[in-house]
């Protein structure tokens, strides 16, 4: 028989509730923000005073939330569902492997998702690292895959793309870290490796299948976890922007047990 336990519940001060208060908006809005200039913000700040002086009142958080989303069109319904799958899928096996925090989410912003992520200074530079990053750069348009059975073009299209981020790493791997198969100590730096793989077709062979690899792997993160993507995913469908505790709830929620 187990014995009752005492649990002594604390109550935050007042003090430190208007801390919590002012760095929960504080987060909040710099999820909201994301994907924005500083010009930008610059001017949803000058708008919002100017709204809040002839209110004569203080300038209130919700004016500045409400500058930024009415800076921005909505965005359709299937395609909000799309940006929620892909930046959850990001979300997901970024925390399954172990990266680094989930800084936030948004796919409020007109343009796609976006996902401010940190990394762990102690886990860089090892094989094993670069290939679980090349994973979660994969793991939107593996997110893509697994529900909606095809993908977008939104892995791709631009030099800060998916896509092409995750082509230059598994380039660097095989080129200038000392990783690939052929030649691993010369260091061979290129600053177009599309340039690259015209005249190389091995190369761009091998750089292909790190890619299928990474981009299996992250499908099968997905799937082992698939009730706390799909958590995720609703969660950002719904909120279109998730702080970092808002999604660390949901992501260890899923974790396995120790």
């Amino acid at each position: 028989m187990t014995a009752p336990q005492n649990t002594t519940m604390m109550e935050t001060p007042p003090a430190a509730q208007h801390t919590n208060s002012a760095d929960a908006i504080l987060r909040r809005l710099a999820t909201r923000a994301m994907g924005l200039t500083g010009a930008d913000i610059e001017r949803i700040v000058r708008e919002a005073r100017l709204k809040a002086r002839r209110g004569k009142r203080a300038i209130r958080y919700q004016d500045i939330e409400e500058g930024i989303r009415g800076n921005r069109p909505p965005v359709p319904y299937n395609l909000r569902w799309r940006y929620a799958f892909h930046e959850a899928g990001h979300a997901v096996v970024h925390h399954a492997l172990d990266l680094g925090p989930v800084r936030g989410l948004n796919i409020d912003t007109g343009e796609g998702g976006y996902n401010l992520v940190g990394f762990h200074a102690w886990a860089t530079d090892t094989r094993d690292w670069y290939e679980h990053m090349l994973t979660m750069l994969m793991a939107g348009r593996a997110a893509e895959q697994l529900v909606l059975k095809r993908v977008s073009s939104g892995s791709g299209g631009s030099d800060d793309s998916d896509l092409a981020r995750a082509t230059r790493l598994a380039f660097n791997m095989e080129r200038t870290l000392g990783f690939g198969p052929e030649h691993p100590l010369l260091y061979r730096p290129h600053r177009d490796p599309g340039a690259v793989f015209e005249r190389d077709a091995e190369l761009a062979d091998r750089v292909h299948a790190k890619l299928e690899a990474a981009l299996d792997r992250a499908g099968t993160i997905l799937r082992r976890r698939r009730p706390t993507f799909h958590a995720l995913a609703k969660a950002l469908f719904e909120a279109q922007a998730m702080d970092e505790m808002a999604v660390l709830r949901i992501l260890t929620d899923g974790d396995p047990p120790p």
